[in-house]
């Protein structure tokens, strides 16, 4: 797999997601939002929380997980990312396989999630007017991030509402979808070992993160 050539860019694009939707519990109710509003209020409120955090500057793994599976997931529809991520080999997998792809690749991005929070610094959000209808129900929230000494960088948030409030399905930094860049990960995968392969390997990497982490902490 080709995983690691595309770290670096999965992580900026996921430090991006996690600045969005960390302090969302508890500050902005999901489900009365409007999808840029819900964005922008909490962006602001996750910065806030993170300068004021010192454990989570130093790179405190424990604390930092434990932000992200309390705050951060419920703003995500894992179900439909890893579907898009996986494509045709979705409706191949049994239900199973589907249930196991699911809860490893959250684990992917949960590590992920945590390993871009710790990195923040001192960058700066812009928001783009929302082109949408009120009709619709599937939105593109647009921003740019801009840091000192750097490029703005784009980064594009695919949202879908749903009976629980609006969620994050996708993103795209400079133009590059987090779900694209998975996919062809995951169709390599698959033809060279399987879908069962592929669930082996997600797992894999993510034990090997839980190991490093409790190793971090000794």
């Amino acid at each position: 797999m080709h995983m690691r050539k595309r770290g670096l860019t999965v992580r900026f694009l996921l430090c991006g997601l996690g600045l969005l939707l960390t302090a969302a519990v508890g500050v902005v109710k999901a489900q009365d939002s409007a999808p840029d509003a819900l964005v922008k209020g909490i962006t602001q409120e996750v910065i806030a929380a993170i300068k004021q955090d010192k454990d989570i500057q130093a790179g405190n793994s424990k604390k930092v997980t434990d932000l992200v599976e309390a705050r951060v997931l419920p703003h995500f529809s894992f179900g439909h990312m890893t579907q898009l991520a996986m494509a045709v080999n979705w409706r191949k997998a049994s239900p199973d396989q589907q249930r196991m792809l699911t809860q490893e690749f959250r684990a992917l991005l949960v590590r992920t999630y945590s390993s871009a929070l710790s990195s923040y610094r001192d960058q700066i959000i812009d928001y783009k007017p929302l082109r949408a209808k009120t009709e619709d129900t599937e939105v593109t929230v647009r921003s740019e991030v801009r840091q000192k000494g750097a490029q703005p960088v784009s980064i594009d948030y695919e949202l879908e509402k749903t009976p629980a409030g609006w969620k994050v399905f996708d993103v795209k930094v400079g133009g590059v979808s987090l779900i694209t860049t998975y996919k062809d990960d995951f169709a390599n995968q698959v033809r060279e070992s399987g879908i069962d392969g592929l669930i082996k390997t997600l797992a894999s990497k993510n034990r090997q993160s839980d190991s490093r982490n409790k190793t971090d902490k000794t």
